[in-house]
């Protein structure tokens, strides 16, 4: 799939449209709002469309107006959380000048994320979804290809020799598997979790510092 038709195929399973009006903005903030506070209460399975819209104040009409399931609440949750951290990514990455400094903020990058996944039910209960939804699944894999390339370009600066192309491959890849290796540090006992983490930012930081 080329990345138009991915970008296509992943706006049709989010909102309907984006409002260009205020009353309109506000109106699907508080459903998202809304839809955050009935998750982290009972999880996105048990949440029912008519009582969102109650808990929105908006009729059911309103609501598929914006949404045209339940799914596509989630997905737009769940594309909110990846803006969120890309953003976060770029930010801590910005200032890396060598190796040592990139071990640096990619360790904390790891211990902000897996904080963020502790804190935060909702997004546990969006990602912990993932393998069951196809789209969740694209949204995925386009989030992991982003900030691959973000800490592709980072690598690629401090290694101006090294092949562009294995260089993105090997940064989509650690950036994958540390969102996979925070999905399954949730699911289990926290000790277990915190070793789980810490064994894949060794992993991850070992494959970095032998880029050449």
């Amino acid at each position: 799939m080329t990345d138009s038709h991915h970008k296509e195929a992943t706006s049709q399973t989010v909102a309907r449209r984006t409002p260009q009006q205020v009353r309109s903005r506000e109106r699907m903030e508080r459903i998202l709002a809304a839809a955050k506070t009935l998750i982290a209460r009972d999880g996105s399975d048990a949440m029912k469309m008519g009582e969102l819209a109650e808990q929105a104040g908006v009729s059911i009409g309103s609501l598929y107006q914006y949404f045209p399931d339940k799914g596509a609440i989630v997905r737009t949750l769940a594309e909110r959380y990846n803006l969120e951290g890309r953003a976060c990514i770029r930010e801590a990455l910005e200032e890396v000048k060598d190796t040592d400094s990139l071990a640096r903020a990619f360790r904390s990058l790891i211990d902000m994320y897996y904080g963020l996944f502790l804190a935060e039910p909702v997004m546990r209960d969006i990602w912990s979804g993932t393998q069951a939804d196809k789209a969740l699944l694209d949204i995925d894999l386009a989030d992991s290809r982003e900030n691959g390339a973000v800490l592709a370009r980072v690598l690629q600066r401090l290694h101006p020799n090294a092949d562009s192309t294995e260089l993105l491959t090997t940064a989509t890849l650690l950036m994958h598997l540390g969102t996979a290796t925070m999905r399954l540090a949730i699911g289990v006992e926290r000790s277990e979790g915190d070793g789980l983490v810490e064994a894949y930012v060794r992993i991850a930081l070992r494959d970095l510092q032998a880029i050449t």
